[in-house]
């Protein structure tokens, strides 16, 4: 080798060292809804693991359209609800099964951990584990609608212009069990829903001028219950929660069906680029410390054990009034639904938002 070779290799050398000393952080790439990946723990992971993240906001409809478009792909992790798992994945195969090996089960409420790995079951794998849970019941601002306490209240002509919902798949729900009907039960009978889902959908149409708007965006139905705009909607618990810490007259409210339960998960996208990642921030999220950040900023109950010392005596209180046994024993939580089922609620919703 020439001397003018020689140099010119330790010149190269020379001007690679500072990158190679300063490699770039691998990206980690997370998609989930609004207010589960606090900036406090995102900045915390980074600096653990050395990883860069970046966060994707999204739902359930948004999440299952991203990741069909990349066939599983352009995210490491994503946030579905534990019923909306199992039919996609045997439709589309959009995520790959949790390796239970790199999960410290121990992190995890038991029952909930087998309930979930039950619900997104396929051909003899789990594809999921839980992250949080709570309830879709109503707000009510007691000072305007004392009595209100059903799903069916809010297609009451009492509350024209001041009720407010969702043009969503838990409105059907809710109303079917506001009319007596039990919607899960009918699941395996595709004739028996139709035809529920045509008693809901004439019901929605025929209540369309009691409702003030089909609301969107969570934040704005906070600030329109805030303001009087709104006296009854149908809405997570946690909005109630933030509203009753602001004005004593709005709070949750368990309707006397049954407040629908859910259970939002961690869930592994099939072509994800960096699933270590994905099974750290998983381990992370459920460290104690951890996820009472979470349920303290966002007054979501945790699938994680060991938090309650954790937690703020608004949130303990919250619960202990809104969630007596009976309103837990009450509640419907969510089976998987077929997809085939989701696509005709899709249409009936679509009649619904199109009627005059």
């Amino acid at each position: 080798m020439t001397k003018k070779m020689l140099s010119l290799l330790s010149m190269i050398t020379v001007l690679l060292l500072p990158c190679l000393g300063h490699a770039a952080p691998k990206e980690f790439r997370l998609l989930t809804w609004k207010g589960y990946a606090p900036a406090e723990l995102v900045e915390k992971f980074e600096k653990e693991t050395g990883y860069k993240v970046q966060v994707t906001y999204s739902n359930n409809e948004e999440m299952i359209a991203k990741l069909r478009a990349t066939r599983g792909g352009g995210f490491d992790l994503a946030q579905p609800s534990q019923d909306r798992i199992s039919s996609v994945q045997e439709s589309f195969g959009l995520y790959q099964p949790i390796d239970f090996g790199r999960i410290e089960a121990a992190r995890f409420i038991p029952s909930m951990l087998d309930a979930v790995k039950k619900n997104t079951l396929v051909k003899g794998k789990s594809y999921a584990v839980p992250f949080c849970w709570g309830t879709d019941g109503l707000i009510v601002n007691r000072k305007f609608a004392p009595e209100a306490k059903s799903f069916a209240d809010l297609l009451d002509a009492k509350y024209a212009g001041r009720a407010s919902y969702r043009l969503k798949r838990p409105t059907i729900i809710a109303q079917a069990f506001g009319m007596g009907i039990d919607p899960f039960a009918l699941y395996a009978d595709e004739a028996a829903y139709q035809k529920m889902l045509d008693q809901v959908e004439g019901k929605l149409i025929a209540a369309k001028g009691v409702v003030k708007n089909y609301w969107t965006n969570g934040d704005a139905l906070l600030e329109s219950m805030r303001s009087g705009e709104v006296h009854i909607a149908q809405a997570w618990d946690n909005g109630g929660f933030k509203l009753h810490a602001e004005n004593p007259d709005i709070d949750f409210v368990a309707p006397t069906t049954g407040a629908l339960g859910w259970i939002d998960t961690f869930a592994i996208p099939a072509k994800a680029d960096n699933a270590d990642a994905a099974y750290k921030w998983i381990n992370f999220m459920m460290r104690p410390e951890n996820a009472a950040v979470f349920t303290n900023a966002e007054d979501t109950p945790t699938a994680a054990v060991g938090v309650g010392e954790r937690l703020k005596p608004t949130f303990r209180a919250d619960f202990e009034r809104c969630y007596p046994q009976q309103v837990i024993d009450n509640i419907k939580w969510y089976p998987p639904v077929p997809a085939k089922l989701e696509a005709m609620e899709g249409k009936a919703l679509d009649r619904v938002k199109a009627a005059q």
